[in-house]
């Protein structure tokens, strides 16, 4: 009777098992798991890759991240106690190209106060004149990141953010550079940004300026010359010296930058020409333009269909990669997101320091380092208080600056 019942016993367990291998032989199941596999190792690359990234534009590793997640462990950032956070964006053309490549163009702080729903931007011109720090040397602002570079210092960023805290009179929590490559790429990988222009956008003199001929970028001679004078005692007017000046013969922009009036997506190459263009209006026009398309920017990357987008997710890590930097911590960047995912539509005040009453500075007349500006009243005290009562007051108007 026993063999019987072990008999039986191995019947069924083969029965079973014959049931599970033509289950597993299921053409459908297959499929599945094949698709649970390379959902696997797809999530598993994009996890690596999301944290490669990330420790290449940041200070902070993974190991760090990964303890601040622990629940229990304070993940506090900066400022998140006082309820304001500010940020302190930087734009350059790149390092390592010529003509430049680390003096910074855009300079602009956003501040957020998430429990408001408020957000402010405010941009600061490249050419106020400022001291350097650590040092007595005085320069336009936009070298201040150069100098913090010059020499292997790698000090960049830690002067810039000390240069506009200067001016602004409030900590800056965080600061961050991307160059042109990485935001043409950015606008591209989220599929361009939508703008509505109304009357055409035409920028005739900046991608085709004279320079002084330099053997590298501007080549091309035009047959003039940038004369440099001096008067004598006697009152006579004399040459000092005389440059030959030259064109880029890879004019950037088409050399003749235009858009038409109405609404249109701007691709990458579009956008950042459209951000750069300040010579047929000025410095100041072109920080209304930055303001602008950070604000459009921001409203895409936070979309819903832009975070579900595999591809889209996939370009905008590529497009950070090599071409962003910043004193951010992984975990910090972790929480930022949390936190600006949650004021999705803030009320925004927008200012811009230009040479205006309204917006607080002044020109001395040309100096020995060209054309610069200074804050009216010699020191930064109208500004630091605009700054404090920034999230008060309306956006200023639409005031032109003297120059």
């Amino acid at each position: 009777m026993a063999y019987f019942q072990g008999s039986s016993k191995k019947v069924i367990e083969g029965s079973r098992l014959e049931k599970k291998t033509k289950f597993f032989k299921k053409k459908w199941f297959k499929i599945l798991m094949a698709v649970i596999i390379v959902g696997a190792i797809g999530g598993g690359i994009f996890a690596w890759k999301t944290g490669s990234v990330l420790s290449k534009i940041s200070k902070g590793g993974l190991l760090r991240t990964l303890v601040h997640n622990i629940p229990g462990v304070e993940d506090e950032v900066k400022g998140e106690k006082d309820g304001q956070i500010n940020f302190l964006l930087l734009g350059m053309r790149g390092e390592n190209i010529p003509g430049g490549g680390l003096l910074t163009d855009t300079i602009m702080v956003i501040s957020v106060r998430p429990n408001e729903n408020k957000a402010a931007m405010i941009s600061i011109p490249r050419d106020l004149y400022v001291t350097v720090p650590n040092t007595q040397d005085k320069q336009k602002i936009n070298s201040v990141h150069a100098y913090g570079e010059d020499g292997g210092k790698k000090k960049g960023l830690e002067y810039m953010k000390t240069v506009v805290s200067e001016v602004t009179g409030m900590p800056i929590h965080y600061v961050g550079n991307i160059n042109f490559s990485g935001f043409e790429q950015l606008i591209d990988a989220i599929g361009g940004i939508e703008v509505t222009l109304s009357k055409p956008f035409e920028e005739a003199m900046q991608f085709d300026e004279e320079h002084v001929c330099d053997g590298q970028v501007f080549t091309v001679p035009t047959g003039n010359y940038d004369i440099k004078k001096y008067t004598t005692r006697t009152g006579k007017v004399k040459i000092a010296a005389q440059y030959p000046l030259c064109t880029n013969p890879d004019k950037e922009c088409g050399g003749d930058f235009k858009l038409p009036a109405g609404k249109q997506t701007l691709n990458g190459e579009q956008a950042l020409c459209y951000v750069r263009s300040r010579k047929t209006t000025n410095d100041f026009e072109r920080a209304k333009r930055q303001q602008e398309i950070m604000q459009i920017m921001k409203d895409k990357m936070l979309n819903i269909g832009t975070l579900a987008d595999f591809s889209k997710v996939n370009g905008i890590l590529d497009s950070l990669g090599d071409n962003v930097r910043t004193d951010m911590q992984i975990w910090e960047m972790q929480k930022l997101y949390e936190i600006f995912k949650n004021v999705p539509n803030p009320e925004i005040h927008q200012r811009i320091l230009q040479d205006s009453e309204e917006g607080l500075l002044y020109y001395p007349g040309e100096s020995s380092a060209g054309y610069i500006l200074l804050p009216r009243g010699d020191n930064y005290d109208r500004i630091h208080e605009m700054v404090k009562n920034v999230f008060n007051t309306p956006s200023q108007s639409d005031a032109k600056p003297k120059k």
